[in-house]
């Protein structure tokens, strides 16, 4: 696979969810994706690349920390400072993850928004926050949001978002085959024993489907799509969860999610 282009890839993402939700793992295994030279696109996991991206200490990849309470201005003026300069690795591409984003000052906001607007091509920004609400509206509206997810420890909810799991798998593998409408429709009927009812349930089909979208770049085994790809369909499961949101009918958001990842 050829290195992502800018086209197929949003330049700035908000990595939302609470401290159990694996947002740091899962903004790493996407940065591996993109600077990785074996599998571009995907992360192959063990090249020294790949592991000094697990390890925080590839040079195209800028972590920036919070500084005792918040992200302070200075540490955004030093990153844009760091994007100054033309990548090192072979990618040709800078990867920024911000820590704890949502504490940033609004000074540190505002200046961060300057490289929002006009990023450096090839750049890709992910912004870890547990409330984007935290976050200045002009910042949220120049990011796509993403949603990690951590593991239940309550037992009936742990058992539930393994069936959902499940019927996620099995509606992706069923997306990613030719000619699929009516076996699509035919599982989202309660064939596979989950009956999506109202829109409550529909919106736990498409947090199982993130979950299995996320594990393609999170995991270290080949998932069901490419990372790359896999990413795309995770911003086409966020606008299936704006539609179920504005009462679109939670079935046809569903198929037309499928429909989407099936490309």
């Amino acid at each position: 696979m050829n290195v992502p282009s800018a086209g197929n890839m949003a330049h700035a993402y908000i990595i939302e969810g609470d401290h159990l939700s694996g947002k740091k793992s899962f903004a790493l295994g996407f940065a591996r994706a993109v600077l990785c030279p074996v599998k571009p696109g995907e992360g192959c996991g063990i090249c020294p690349a790949c592991r000094r991206v697990s390890a925080g200490s590839h040079e195209d990849l800028h972590i920036v920390r919070m500084d005792e309470r918040s992200v302070k201005n200075e540490a955004i003026e030093d990153l844009q400072e760091e994007l100054k300069n033309k990548p090192q690795g072979t990618a040709g591409r800078h990867v920024v993850i911000i820590e704890d984003a949502d504490s940033m000052t609004v000074r540190a906001q505002n200046r961060l928004l300057k490289t929002l607007e006009e990023p450096q091509p090839g750049t890709v920004i992910m912004l870890l926050s547990e409330n984007r609400e935290n976050l200045l509206p002009t910042i949220r509206s120049r990011c796509q949001v993403l949603r990690p997810f951590g593991e239940k420890t309550d037992p009936e909810e742990a058992e539930r978002d393994r069936q959902f799991s499940l019927f996620a798998r099995k509606l992706i593998e069923t997306a990613l085959r030719c000619d699929c409408f009516n076996d699509v429709k035919v599982r989202l009927e309660g064939a596979e024993g989950i009956d999506i009812k109202d829109r409550k349930d529909a919106l736990a089909v498409v947090d199982a489907i993130e979950r299995e979208l996320r594990d393609c770049f999170v995991k270290e085994e080949p998932g069901l799509l490419p990372a790359e790809r896999a990413m795309r369909c995770v911003g086409f499961a966020e606008e299936a969860r704006q539609d179920i949101v504005m009462n679109v009918n939670h079935n046809y958001a569903i198929r037309n999610l499928l429909l989407k990842i099936g490309g």
